[in-house]
């Protein structure tokens, strides 16, 4: 259970990281809230999560999550570039997740 809560708490990451942006800085409302109830989501499945999983591994797992998926976000929604260098290291830090996962003992 404790890796679901944390897929969740990554996953809400990306939600609260790209509400946070279209909130213009906190002037919007509705996104606004959506970043803080997000936020809170997410910090609450991680701390859930790292009751059984290592610190380091759900730490590195949760932010390399919301990383890569705030890129993802970025490219597919707000137009953001796509080159072969950021593809790369987007794809470095989901091979350090995938190698994050294959270490733990959990």
């Amino acid at each position: 259970m404790a890796w679901i809560y944390l897929i969740l708490a990554g996953l809400l990451e990306v939600v609260w990281a790209y509400s946070m942006k279209q909130s213009a800085s906190f002037t919007k409302l509705t996104p606004s809230i959506i970043t803080l109830v997000a936020m809170i989501a997410s910090f609450g499945l991680l701390s859930l999560a790292m009751r059984t999983l290592p610190l380091g591994s759900a730490y590195t797992i949760w932010t390399g999550i919301g990383a890569v998926g705030a890129f993802i976000i970025g490219v597919t929604f707000l137009g953001e570039s796509l080159t072969v260098t950021r593809l790369l290291a987007a794809l470095l830090i989901l091979g350090g997740i995938v190698l994050m996962k294959l270490s733990s003992a959990q």
